[in-house]
C-alpha cells in the first residue's frame, strides 16, 4: 500500500503537523486520532488494515492527521474558554492548510469526508458541522461532543459555545441550518461495552447529539453497537470498515 508522509506548516498554532496519506486514489477521508494522538496512530491501531480493501481498490484515500489536544482541550491548567480559543488555531490549520494540501494531492477540490475516534470523533463532527462546504460527511465513533464536560473549569464564552455541537445545534436556525440540511451527513457510532458510559460518557453524548440532529432535520444516523463493543481501537476498526468502506 502506498504511504506518503507530509509535514504541513501550522502558523495558526506556531508550529507544524504531520499528515500521513494512504492509497493512490479514491474518496478522500481525513482521519483524526484519539485524544492526544498522532497521525501514525490509526495505522498502528488497525484502522488502515481494516480499510485496506477499499484503499487498495482506489475507492478511498485516507489522510491521517496529528492532534494538538495537549495544548488545547486536554490542558487542565487553562480555562475552558482558553482551550476553545487555542482550538481555533487547530481548526484553522485543518481548514486553511490541511484541506488545501489534500485538494492539491487529489488534483482538485474534492469533497473530503472526516472520521475520528473518541476525542477525534468530536473533531470530525465539529469541523464538518462548521465547514460542511469542505467536509460534507462525518463519521464520529465513540465521541463525547460536550467540551464543557471534559474536566473543565473557568469562564465559558463565545469560543466554547461555537465549538460545542450540543450547544450551538440546540439554538441553530435560519440560513446556516437550512444549508446544513442540504449539505452534510453525520454518521454517529458508539458501543454499549466497557468505557462507553464511564468514564467517557460517549454513549449518552452520542445519543444526545443524535437527538439534536434529528430534531433539526440534519441528515444523520446513529449506529449503536452491543455490549461486546468497548471504547477501544478494535471496535473503531470494525466501525470504520463498515461505514467508510461503503462510501462512494
Amino acid at each position: 500500500m502506498r504511504r506518503d508522509i507530509w509535514t504541513v506548516p501550522a502558523p495558526s498554532v506556531q508550529g507544524e503537523g504531520h499528515v500521513v496519506a494512504y492509497g493512490h486514489w479514491g474518496r478522500p477521508v481525513l482521519f483524526f486520532p484519539a485524544e492526544g494522538g498522532s497521525a501514525f496512530d490509526i495505522e498502528s491501531n488497525g484502522i488502515i488494515h481494516a480499510l485496506s480493501e477499499p484503499i487498495e481498490a482506489g475507492r478511498l484515500k485516507v489522510y491521517a492527521v496529528d492532534s494538538h489536544d495537549a495544548s488545547t482541550w486536554s490542558d487542565p491548567t487553562i480555562s475552558l474558554e482558553e482551550r476553545a480559543r487555542r482550538h481555533e488555531g487547530y481548526h484553522a490549520w485543518i481548514t486553511d492548510e490541511v484541506a488545501p494540501s489534500i485538494h492539491r494531492d487529489c488534483g482538485g477540490p474534492l469533497a473530503i469526508a472526516t472520521a475520528g475516534a473518541s476525542l477525534g470523533a468530536y473533531h470530525a463532527v465539529n469541523v464538518a458541522l462548521r465547514r460542511a462546504d469542505l467536509f460534507p460527511y462525518a463519521l464520529g465513533m465513540s465521541g463525547n461532543y460536550d467540551p464543557a464536560a471534559w474536566q473543565g473549569w473557568g469562564e465559558q464564552g463565545d469560543a466554547l459555545y461555537f465549538n460545542s455541537p450540543l450547544r450551538y445545534l440546540e439554538h441553530m436556525h435560519g440560513d446556516h441550518l437550512e444549508w446544513l440540511r442540504h449539505t452534510v451527513f453525520v454518521q454517529l457510532c458508539v458501543g454499549r461495552g466497557s468505557w462507553e458510559v464511564h468514564p467517557t460518557q460517549a454513549l449518552p453524548s452520542t445519543l444526545h447529539l443524535g437527538e439534536l440532529l434529528r430534531a433539526k432535520d440534519i441528515p444523520s444516523s446513529v449506529d449503536v453497537w452491543g455490549e461486546d463493543t468497548p471504547h477501544d481501537w478494535p471496535s473503531w476498526a470494525r466501525m470504520a470498515a463498515l461505514h467508510l468502506g461503503s462510501l462512494q
